[in-house]
């Protein structure tokens, strides 16, 4: 290898964060921010590593040197590569326009776009060896934020001991999605142990609400193929409320989603691991997606919109059962 790039989107997920830690399903679609990378081939020394995250200043790691979790994710991104790949010393230009902390997958985006500049990989392996770099920063990852960063599209995703399935969705008419920032940044890893913790103190009580957000997501999967964007913004709404009871909502999501639905917004949710991070709030156009993110910005709040295309169907659409319903 002289010199190859690598590139990888950020994602939302619509429904099912946190109970995809457990086996049930969720629904996360790419968005058109994401990273890119760029590697060098050296003749000797020390891999290198430079790193710009929208919103911060360049971080530049040395392989062997340090043990913050930028450099040891480097470390670990690069041995996984190497077992399988032949590797010499390289020199990594990566940059983001996600910001960090906030659900929309960054590190994911960073870690895939990272392997594809190391070696010609196909998406399977992008995603795996993108595992090495985000258990550094979240511990027990779902694997759906690798998925959706190699793949990008609409997937639905379920976690099994063997690592998880990963489906494509049809997308029966474009999604419009507007993305706002509660200000503040969030970690996966302490919110997965939070819930982690009620799971153990409170196992059935956290299971009725699992099988609550089960059946969610799988009405939004018949939403989304039939085409029905108000069932499907009611879902999202629903799931918002269970995430809520699981204390992963704020005070400053609450704000979001509720100025989005007075906006218009068909459904507004948290996205991602909670306590901070995004909202994302699901609208019948761009131009109203707009308007959403324009009600955010009055309010102190920064946000984007991104639309998920329509795909070709292969089959005709089907009903939307009822919450619940098998």
């Amino acid at each position: 290898m002289t010199e190859r790039s690598g590139s990888a989107s950020g994602k939302v997920i619509l429904v099912g964060e946190h109970a995809v830690v457990y086996g049930v399903p969720a629904i996360a679609v790419g968005i058109d921010r994401g990273a890119r990378a760029r590697a060098r081939a050296l003749a000797e020394g020390p891999s290198r590593l430079s790193l710009v995250v929208k919103g911060g200043a360049p971080v530049r790691v040395v392989e062997g040197e340090g043990d913050e979790p930028i450099s040891r994710a480097f470390r670990a991104v690069l041995a996984s590569v190497r077992a399988a790949h032949a590797l010499g010393p390289v020199d990594v230009e990566v940059e983001t326009d996600l910001p960090a902390g906030a659900g929309l997958g960054c590190s994911a985006a960073l870690g895939v776009a990272i392997t594809r500049s190391l070696a010609e990989l196909d998406d399977e392996d992008a995603q795996r060896h993108a595992t090495a770099w985000e258990r550094v920063f979240h511990g027990n990852p779902s694997g759906i934020d690798a998925a959706v960063a190699a793949l990008g599209g609409a997937l639905i995703f379920s976690r099994d001991e063997d690592g998880g399935a990963i489906a494509p969705l049809e997308v029966e008419v474009p999604l419009a999605l507007a993305v706002g920032h509660s200000g503040l940044a969030s970690s996966t890893r302490s919110m997965v142990e939070s819930v982690a913790r009620q799971r153990q103190r409170r196992p059935d009580l956290v299971k009725k609400t699992f099988d609550g957000i089960d059946a969610v997501v799988r009405n939004a999967r018949l939403a989304i193929e039939a085409g029905d964007v108000r069932a499907l913004g009611k879902l999202l709404d629903m799931n918002q409320m269970m995430l809520a009871g699981l204390l992963l909502s704020t005070q400053e999501i609450e704000t979001l989603c509720a100025s989005a639905r007075a906006e218009g917004a068909l459904g507004a949710k948290l996205t991602g691991a909670g306590g901070g991070g995004c909202v994302v709030a699901l609208a019948e156009s761009r131009a109203a997606a707009d308007r959403i993110v324009a009600a955010w910005g009055r309010e102190g709040f920064t946000g984007f919109v991104s639309e998920v295309a329509a795909t070709a169907r292969r089959e005709p659409p089907r009903l939307v059962l009822g919450v619940g319903a098998r």
